[in-house]
């Protein structure tokens, strides 16, 4: 913004304040479960917010360019609850920004339903986003200048933010904000006058500024050191146990898992492996954790690339079913009771004689 934007009150911040001044009554508020788009499971029945702050259900988004289609999302589902800390680690290409960018209502799936603390974005009217994405969802970026105006003190950064969500008790909550994130004697300095960790914590502090129901975090440490990134991360860890605010962390870092409850993987546009972690037992630090492969609503779940790799897997398996679990063998290995078959994973229904089976 030039000098004459920041004195004579011109330019599209100084517009945004002013709008963000229309009287509060003028501005329709809604509630979780509340609204146009409310999410709605059967007649009159919204869906609770702790249940499932983030729903999304067979998830298709297809770019075309040139007469070429990409298809970003193929049939994602995702389900988490209200106050979960989660990550969502893929590789470049995975689908993980698409779908960063449904749940901030700034694209739109082209099939699918997706609902966030109980608003329905596939039904939410224009005139509803602009509400949604400055109350109801909170944004971190990789980049902290998307989050902090620069020539504004780290303090007048967070107060912006709640003028434009027009937040109740605004002191209070800001300085509730800045003493939970570290920021106490830094509110005065501009962004330039901090270092990357604290210029990103106080990026998370204006996507906290007005309680959002879920706080959406696109690479928040891309620019950090491995130091500053595990801070940053902490800080985050911190924020979500003392607000319970439902927290998503879009990244390609594998290392940000360490730090969260809940890892999901995304791949080729699906959701194919979550980890689960929680306290080790007592004597012992850290978490421990537990590895997932995800199956979708029709049976359908992704293999690891290095089981593929290492058992040398390609287009069909063989599956064997047994009482506590299921084999899946390469589609050499020829049959039931076969010496390629260990004995002990024929399937039961392999184990009684035919007749029997048949009389069964």
């Amino acid at each position: 913004m030039t000098a004459s934007n920041r004195t004579d009150g011109s330019g599209p911040e100084a517009e945004a304040t002013r709008r963000a001044r229309v009287p509060r009554a003028s501005r329709p508020r809604y509630g979780p479960g509340q609204g146009p788009a409310a999410l709605v499971d059967g007649p009159g029945r919204a869906t609770p917010v702790a249940e499932r702050t983030i729903r999304c259900r067979d998830l298709v988004r297809i770019y075309a360019a040139d007469g070429i289609e990409v298809q970003a999302l193929q049939g994602l589902n995702l389900d988490i609850a209200g106050g979960e800390l989660v990550a969502l680690v893929g590789a470049s290409g995975s689908g993980k920004s698409t779908l960063l960018g449904i749940l901030s209502g700034h694209d739109r799936p082209t099939a699918g339903t997706v609902a966030v603390a109980g608003l329905d974005l596939t039904r939410m009217r224009a005139s509803d986003h602009l509400h949604y994405r400055r109350s109801v969802v909170g944004f971190v970026w990789q980049q902290t200048e998307k989050n902090l105006v620069p020539y504004l003190s780290i303090r007048e950064n967070v107060f912006l933010a709640m003028r434009l969500g027009r937040s109740d008790d605004q002191s209070r909550r800001a300085g509730e904000l800045v003493e939970l994130l570290g920021l106490g004697d830094l509110t005065e300095r501009l962004p330039a006058e901090v270092s990357g960790g604290q210029r990103q914590r106080a990026a998370i502090a204006v996507g906290l500024a007005n309680a959002p129901s879920v706080l959406l975090a696109d690479e928040p440490t891309g620019e950090l050191d491995e130091a500053t990134s595990a801070e940053v991360l902490e800080m985050m860890r911190t924020v979500n146990r003392e607000l319970g605010t439902t927290t998503l962390i879009v990244t390609h870092d594998a290392a940000v898992s360490e730090h969260v409850g809940r890892t999901v993987r995304i791949r080729d546009g699906r959701t194919s492996t979550e980890v689960l972690r929680g306290d080790r037992a007592i004597g012992s630090d850290g978490l421990s954790a537990e590895e997932y492969t995800v199956v979708d609503d029709a049976g359908r779940m992704q293999l690891p690339q290095e089981y593929l790799d290492t058992l040398g897997i390609r287009e069909r398996v063989r599956l064997t079913l047994r009482d506590d679990h299921v084999g899946v063998y390469p589609s050499g290995h020829t049959g039931a009771g076969s010496q390629d078959l260990p004995a002990d994973d024929v399937p039961a229904t392999n184990r009684t004689d035919p007749e029997e089976r048949l009389d069964a």
